[in-house]
């Protein structure tokens, strides 16, 4: 399988190196080890063990999905193979200290190899995606005693882990769940309710499988302040890390979806079978504080894995419309002149360079969302690392939402490249649009996404991080501006960013008084706003591109800036003016959702 498969490694350097200068994080204290020389290694090594041994299966535990025999849950064998070599490689704790068994490597850089495997297999690599974000809450929130039992073996890979949200009756409404804790003499909670679309709940590819649970303790207060978080493994575990007897977690069933086959996606009842013994994690009543933790860089890891699924339908379908042949030039009246290939055409151009914009303007976006990581913990200055912080939250409801459905219009596009066969199972562009449909529910509904954007991010701190942003924004202007050819763009984003604060001047001083009104149209602020976003990151690019060619570029690399400037231009040109009408709508207070009754359907 050539590499261009999984995503063009000069566009993943030149993200990297170019624009995010990755490299100079190699100066900090913690990554002084490193240099861009290692950065590269880790990456070189991701990506050949996600081509040998993930990549190869993808197809195949698409069409053999878990399967339950009533006592276990069988896998094909080459998952197991696969994660074994992933967790021999270290990639279960790339930004760990080297004493926890890490590589200190930067979050960015620990980003590029997550998405390498990503795009080989996301089915399998959400086993350990999911366990990575255990790890990490028990990390922050965990009492001394949780650490020594749990933490090392999740990092190593010995025991897998899980978040346990969602439950049959409350779906995304967190404030309704119902599984309830009781607390035991010994400190100790029995735990019990049911819990569905619980990805990787139940197998047998670890010892052990460490779910995090939300729960009620008994008296708690009514809706999401009253939530408490728990560790409950599939086997008890003893204070010296060996296992102990059977827990009373019990699989009641798997769910078959749309993509994402390969993943065992379980309904887990708690305390049926027997006893089911809980630890609390951190306070009372704090549990979704302490899951927001992990949710936050799970919404990231969503948007990067929509972003490699589109790309991987982005390489697939240039590589196809380069070798079809079929028709001929508008022009041409002779059926004896040979057959162009399908790139030749303006449509076929026009639906492959609308992947590009998405694909690569979506890992320009995730890229630097593990970059503002980086700057929040290693960064110079308390107002470096705070400032980080606050972009940050106000960027990740788009990370995780514009590529969830962009880079699916990029898979729908990629299908569409390839004509009839496009939609036939003897193509692979037709499983990553299905396997990246399932990336829009994930961690939050678009509409979730937006209330949180709207109705907090956009606003909090009396709109200290859009104020920032803007900021941001501003200064990729002043850049553009002293190239003519981007002079344009930047005006365009100026103008574009004029919109979205007009209509934050409307909207946010209506959320105190009538949040109902102000938010009926949240959804269509995401898109705006997401688009907006999207510009300011292929302006970035397009002035790195520009300053390269003025440098003398040539050849293959000069085809290469002159592809980033071409996807800018479209991109301004085809995507942005989207957001005009949807600004109009949105300070016009349109209220044709809000107003619709139940009875007019």
């Amino acid at each position: 399988m050539p590499e261009s498969s999984l995503i063009q490694r000069r566009d993943l350097d030149f993200q990297l190196f170019e624009v995010l200068q990755a490299h100079r994080l190699a100066e900090r204290p913690r990554h002084a080890d490193h240099s861009r020389e290692t950065f590269a290694a880790a990456i070189d090594t991701a990506h050949a063990i996600a081509q040998d041994r993930f990549a190869p299966h993808n197809r195949k535990s698409d069409e053999h999905e878990p399967t339950f025999d009533g006592e276990r849950v069988h896998l094909i064998p080459e998952v197991r193979e696969a994660l074994d070599a992933f967790c021999a490689a270290g990639f279960l704790a790339p930004t760990k200290d080297y004493e926890q068994g890490g590589m200190q490597l930067p979050v960015v850089v620990a980003q590029a190899c997550s998405a390498l495997f990503k795009s080989a297999n996301g089915a399998t690599t959400s086993y350990v995606g999911l366990t990575l974000g255990n790890a990490n809450v028990i990390e922050r929130f965990g009492s001394a005693a949780q650490k020594r039992k749990y933490l090392g073996a999740l990092l190593s890979g010995r025991f897998f882990g899980t978040m346990a949200l969602t439950e049959p009756q409350a779906g995304s409404s967190l404030a309704d769940l119902s599984t309830r804790a009781t607390p035991q003499p010994d400190g100790s909670y029995r735990i019990q309710g049911s819990k569905i679309f619980i990805s990787a709940g139940d197998h047998e590819l670890r010892e052990n499988i460490v779910h995090l649970v939300l729960a009620r303790i008994a008296g708690a207060p009514a809706g999401v302040k009253g939530i408490s978080l728990f560790t409950v493994p599939k086997f008890r575990v003893h204070a010296n890390g060996s296992l102990g007897p059977r827990n009373g977690v019990r699989l009641t069933g798997l769910v078959h979806k749309t993509g994402w086959r390969g993943t065992a996606s379980t309904m887990l009842s708690f305390g049926e079978g027997g006893d089911c013994e809980g630890e609390l994690v951190g306070a009372p009543h704090q549990g979704l504080a302490c899951m927001f933790h992990m949710m936050n860089e799970a919404r990231i890891g969503v948007g990067m894995g929509a972003v490699m699924y589109g790309y991987r339908g982005y390489l697939a379908s240039l590589q196809y419309a380069r070798e079809r042949l079929q028709g001929r030039a508008p022009g041409a009246k002779d059926p004896l002149q040979p057959q162009l290939p399908l790139v030749a055409h303006a449509d076929v151009r026009r639906m492959l360079l609308a992947q590009k914009a998405y694909v690569e303007g979506g890992l320009a976006l995730g890229l630097y969302a593990a970059r503002l990581v980086d700057e929040q913990k290693t960064g110079d200055s308390d107002t470096a690392r705070a400032e980080a912080g606050l972009l940050l939250d106000l960027l990740t409801p788009i990370v995780k939402s514009w590529p969830s459905q962009w880079c699916l219009e990029a898979n729908s596009l990629a299908i569409q490249v390839h004509g009839g066969y496009g939609y036939t199972r003897d193509f692979p562009v037709e499983q990553y649009w299905r396997d990246n449909r399932l990336n829009m529910i994930h961690e939050g509904t678009h509409g979730i996404q937006a209330l949180d954007l709207l109705g907090r991010k956009a606003v909090m701190q009396q709109g200290a991080a859009t104020a920032l942003l803007g900021r941001e924004l501003q200064a990729t202007v002043d850049a553009a501006r002293a190239w003519p050819r981007l002079a344009p763009h930047a005006d365009a984003l100026q103008a574009a960013w004029g919109e979205v604060q007009a209509t934050l001047a409307v909207l946010a001083p209506l959320l105190g008084r009538d949040s109902a009104r102000a938010l009926a149209n949240a959804g269509v602020f995401l898109e705006a706003f997401g688009h907006t976003v999207l510009a300011w990151t292929w302006l970035r690019q397009a002035v790195v591109a520009a300053s390269a060619l003025e440098r003398g570029a040539g050849g293959a690399e000069a085809d290469f800036y002159q592809g980033k400037l071409q996807a800018c231009r479209w991109f301004f040109h085809c995507e942005l003016p989207r957001t005009g009408p949807q600004h109009a709508l949105l300070r016009g207070l349109d209220n044709s959702a809000l107003a619709m009754q139940d009875a007019w359907f």
